[in-house]
């Protein structure tokens, strides 16, 4: 009798739980980078995985630190439609270089374009908007069928990652993904001594004075001495995109994130 119940019971529970997280930072304490990743990955601890990745400024340090331990593993790429034509191109060459065998184009959908944004400026006016329409409902619903995701978020970029864990619950949408940030704690020296290590491409507009790339329309060219992002969304009161921000306790998106018109 208790096998049955046990078989017609439907799990409705977070993947994972504050509790794991914790659990798998501990695990990797003192571990490095590469280390954390191959088990995370070839052991299967945080099941099914993908990588989310901008092909931006520094993409290319955890891109090849993945395809050393999996060259499989799905990279999801947010295609907004705004993206600099360098970074369209910086994608093919990357993924070739690296061998990427599994990189999605992640797009918005045409129906919400239509509706919500038919003349494309919506950036111009409702950045937050824009970002949810582009990035925000494309990728909850790419990761839907992912038990956890990498980022490249890095402590020294800005100061809402500045305490940011190895391990973390994406509370985006209440569905308890891991959240894993592979390089919250290496420095920019630390990256550019990778990128020289392994003659790794940069991206064609960091010579240019973008140390961080979005979208064209919302990405700046940065002094230098000024935080990396400052150049992202100039002029406006955001730091970032909204794929990073947690939900409030009713469950919804943020002021700024809320459903569009």
């Amino acid at each position: 009798m208790n096998d049955v119940r046990r078989i017609d019971r439907i799990d409705t529970g977070p993947r994972f739980t504050e509790q794991d997280a914790i659990r798998l930072n501990r695990m990797f304490r003192g571990h490095s980078t590469e280390e954390m990743l191959e088990a995370v990955i070839r052991d299967g601890l945080a099941g099914d995985i993908a990588v989310v990745s901008s092909f931006g400024a520094e993409s290319a340090v955890l891109l090849h630190l993945i395809a050393q331990a999996d060259a499989s593993v799905p990279v999801l790429f947010l295609e907004t439609g705004k993206h600099f034509p360098e970074t369209l191109q910086y994608r093919a060459d990357l993924a070739a270089r690296l061998g990427l065998k599994n990189v999605r184009d992640i797009t918005p959908d045409p129906a919400d374009l239509a509706a919500k944004d038919e003349t494309g400026l919506r950036w111009s006016y409702d950045p937050d908007g824009c970002c949810e329409l582009r990035k925000v409902k494309p990728l909850a619903k790419a990761l839907v069928d992912f038990d956890a995701s990498f980022t490249g978020r890095k402590a020294f970029q800005s100061s809402t990652r500045a305490n940011l864990p190895r391990f973390e619950i994406d509370t985006s949408d209440g569905q308890g993904r891991l959240k894993i940030n592979p390089l919250i704690d290496w420095d920019a020296e630390r990256i550019d001594a990778y990128f020289e290590e392994h003659d790794l491409p940069r991206h064609p507009l960091v010579d240019e004075g973008y140390p961080s790339i979005g979208c064209s329309p919302c990405t700046h060219k940065v002094a230098p001495g000024e935080d990396p992002r400052s150049g992202r969304w100039k002029g406006w009161d955001k730091t970032e995109c909204g794929i990073h921000t947690p939900l409030t306790d009713e469950g919804e998106l943020p002021p700024g994130y809320e459903p569009f018109l």
